[in-house]
């Protein structure tokens, strides 16, 4: 009997940092569209390294076990600073989060005002608000985290947050250059394959998928890496600060290498409310995303978001990157 060293790939895949991860292959890929909304162009090529990555986005009972470990407090839990929100009206300043509500019938859709809200008492173990919690959701992925939020629980998890770069390579699944992560159309012969809005945003869901908001994870089709929700369900935090494009270098210097896009100066909104909060890339759309408003289910597609913000559509996933396992194959 001999046993010999396997490369670091092979390695890699046999011993997982966590059971529920998958191994990404490194690779180079054609990041963003210039098919779509103006922020994913240019489409540019990106090479990134191998990576694990969640096979489905962290659960409300993934996150209660984090919270019950380590007591931690959740933003949407604790009450505003004053300081990082001048004009604010004193009501506003409670702790809660932002919470969308579906209108009774047609609205304007050029101000989100008229389906988003900010909602006291909110949080991630009252998704809806008071009144309501999380019995027979532990599957579906946790809601109302802000960027603080899903540092500390990469932190304490020993992993970290997705480049924007990762996160898309991972959602397209080994397929370059299609449209949506399971190829050229969006409901090929009428089947859902992704939590997204059916019907005409914001009033009317029809609900064609089986799910008017959240749904458990894994209950569409896996990608072809075999990661499940990479599209729709909730919206999913990157690393990267938010760009009005993509920042691509010199088309002389080839593909970039594991990029980490834009700067926390850069991607403040200046005329938006907190005009001092920057924001980070969020990806892979949610159940309100629609064909007549916010068509983001998309890989290519993404949304800047401030970070001291959760809504009851954004959650999340995490990576483990770099790491060097030292393992054997016993060869008999």
């Amino acid at each position: 009997m001999s046993s010999v060293a396997p490369d670091r790939d092979t390695a890699r895949r046999l011993l997982p940092p966590d059971k529920d991860m998958v191994w990404i292959p490194g690779g180079t890929f054609v990041m963003g569209s210039d098919a779509h909304y103006p922020d994913e162009a240019p489409a540019h090529a990106v090479s990134v390294s191998g990576f694990w990555i969640d096979r489905t986005p962290v659960t409300n009972a993934a996150f209660r076990r984090f919270v019950k470990a380590t007591g931690y407090v959740t933003v949407a839990e604790r009450v505003p600073d004053a300081a990082h929100y001048p004009g604010a009206l004193p009501e506003m300043l409670v702790a809660g989060s932002v919470m969308f509500t579906q209108p009774p019938g047609r609205v304007p859709l050029g101000s989100h005002y008229a389906w988003w809200d900010w909602q006291p008492g909110a949080d991630w173990r009252y998704p809806e608000g008071p009144g309501s919690n999380l019995n027979g959701r532990e599957r579906h992925p946790v809601l109302h985290v802000a960027w603080e939020d899903v540092a500390a629980y990469a932190a304490w998890a020993g992993k970290e947050l997705p480049t924007e770069a990762e996160w898309e390579y991972a959602c397209r699944g080994g397929h370059d250059g299609w449209p949506y992560a399971w190829g050229e159309e969006l409901a090929p012969k009428g089947k859902m394959l992704a939590n997204y809005w059916q019907g005409e945003f914001p009033w009317q869901n029809l609900a064609l998928d089986g799910f008017e908001r959240t749904a458990p994870v894994g209950s569409f089709p896996p990608n072809g890496y075999g990661l499940l929700d990479m599209i729709g369900n909730a919206w999913e935090w990157t690393t990267d600060w938010a760009t009005m494009r993509h920042e691509v270098g010199s088309p002389c210097c080839g593909a970039a290498v594991n990029p980490r896009g834009g700067s926390r100066e850069a991607s403040v909104d200046p005329d938006a409310a907190g005009a001092d909060i920057p924001r980070k890339v969020l990806k892979g759309g949610s159940f309100a995303c629609a064909e007549n408003y916010c068509q983001r289910y998309r890989p290519a597609a993404r949304m800047p978001h401030p970070v001291d913000t959760g809504t009851n559509h954004i959650g999340f996933r995490c990576v483990v990157r770099g790491r060097v396992f030292a393992a054997l194959i016993v060869l008999g």
